[in-house]
C-alpha cells in the first residue's frame, strides 16, 4: 500500500498564520481581525506587516463578525482569528443574521478546535461546531489535517466567493501532505487504494486514518483512505464510488458523532447506497482537561479505534 512521510510535527494553526502571510503579499482586499489572540492565531507577521489592515477587536467576537461583514461591502476580504469555541458558539447569532443570509464574503478561521485544545477544558473545547456551521445555508466547512494542507486551503478560500468556516488546531500533528498541493474546494483526496473498508477521516484523524490502514493492511486488511477535508460541500461521488467496491465505510473526526462528517456521508449512503458505517467520534460529551494525546486516546479518536471500527464494519458486510 501506499504510505507518507512525516516530515515533522507542525500545528494546523501555523499553516494558517503561514497562508495569511503570503495573502498579505499577494492580495491587497484580504484583511483581518482578531479578538485578542494574535500569537496563539500566528497572525503576527501578518499584522507586522499590514498594520493598516490588521484590527485588533478585543475579546468583542460578535463585534468583530459585525465589523467583517460590513467590510465585505467595500470589496475587502475580511479573515476573522479566534478559537473554534469563540468563532461559532458565541457568535452564532452573528453569523446567521449577518454573514451566512447577507452572503457576505467572511472568512471565519478558527483554531483551537477539538479537544486538543487540552488542558484548557470543556469551556473552550467545542466538538459541535462542524454541525453548527454546516447547516447554515451557503456557508462552507473545511476541516484541515496538517500544516500544508491548512495553508493551502487558507490560500483557496480568498479566491472562493462566499462565507467560509476553516477549522483548524492547536497541538503539532504530522505533517504528510504535499507542500506546494493545489487545494480544491469540495473535492476530496484519497490517499490509499483498498478493498476492504473505506475510511474516510477529516483532521487529526486523517494521519490516524494512515495509521490505522498501515496496521490493519499488515494483517491482510485492504483499507481505502479517503481525506475529506471540505465536509460542505462534500464530495459524494468519492464516497459512493469508494463504498461500491468496499461495501462498508469508516467515517473517523474530532467532533460530536451528532451532526459532523459521520451524519453527512450517513445522509449521502442512505440516498444512493445504502452501507454498513461505523463512527469513530466523540458520543454525544463534553470534553475535559487533559494533554492532547490523553484525551483522544480517552475519546477514542485515534489509530486504534479506527482499526476496531473497521473490523467491525468489515463483518456487517
Amino acid at each position: 500500500m501506499k504510505t507518507y512521510e512525516n516530515t515533522g510535527n507542525k500545528d494546523t494553526r501555523s499553516g494558517f498564520g503561514a497562508g495569511l502571510t503570503e495573502l498579505g503579499k499577494t492580495n491587497e482586499n484580504v484583511v483581518a481581525l482578531c479578538a485578542d489572540l494574535t500569537g496563539s492565531l500566528k497572525m503576527d507577521e501578518f499584522k507586522n506587516n499590514h498594520p493598516e489592515r490588521f484590527f485588533q477587536v478585543g475579546i468583542a467576537e460578535a463585534n468583530m463578525i459585525g465589523i467583517a461583514a460590513g467590510m465585505t461591502i467595500g470589496g475587502k476580504v475580511p479573515f476573522t482569528g479566534t478559537f473554534a469555541n469563540f468563532s461559532t458558539g458565541r457568535v452564532y447569532d452573528q453569523i446567521r443574521q449577518s454573514v451566512a443570509y447577507s452572503d457576505k464574503n467572511v472568512k471565519i478561521c478558527a483554531s483551537h478546535a477539538g479537544i486538543t485544545l487540552g488542558e484548557d477544558g470543556a469551556t473552550h473545547q467545542i466538538l459541535e461546531d462542524i454541525g453548527l456551521m454546516k447547516m447554515l445555508p451557503g456557508m462552507t466547512v473545511i476541516n484541515t489535517c496538517d500544516f500544508n494542507q491548512t495553508k493551502a486551503a487558507t490560500l483557496a478560500i480568498a479566491e472562493h466567493h462566499g462565507p467560509v468556516y476553516l477549522r483548524f488546531g492547536r497541538p503539532k500533528v504530522p505533517n504528510f501532505t504535499p507542500e506546494n498541493q493545489n487545494f480544491e474546494i469540495g473535492k476530496a483526496v484519497k490517499l490509499t487504494d483498498g478493498n476492504d473498508v473505506t475510511i474516510v477521516a477529516t483532521g487529526h484523524l486523517v494521519w490516524e486514518a494512515l495509521e490505522a490502514a498501515k496496521a490493519l493492511d499488515s494483517e491482510g486488511i485492504s483499507a481505502e483512505v479517503i481525506n475529506i477535508h471540505t465536509i460542505k460541500p462534500l464530495d459524494s461521488e468519492a464516497i459512493i464510488q469508494s463504498v461500491s467496491k468496499t461495501k462498508c465505510i469508516v467515517t473517523a473526526e474530532e467532533h460530536n458523532h451528532l451532526g459532523g462528517l459521520g451524519e453527512s456521508v450517513a445522509r449521502v449512503l442512505s440516498q444512493h447506497q445504502p452501507t454498513p458505517q461505523e463512527y469513530v467520534a466523540t458520543n454525544d460529551t463534553f470534553g475535559e482537561s487533559g494533554t492532547p494525546a490523553q484525551l483522544m486516546d480517552k475519546y477514542g479518536l485515534n489509530s486504534k479505534a479506527i482499526i476496531e471500527a473497521s473490523k467491525k464494519v468489515i463483518k456487517r458486510k
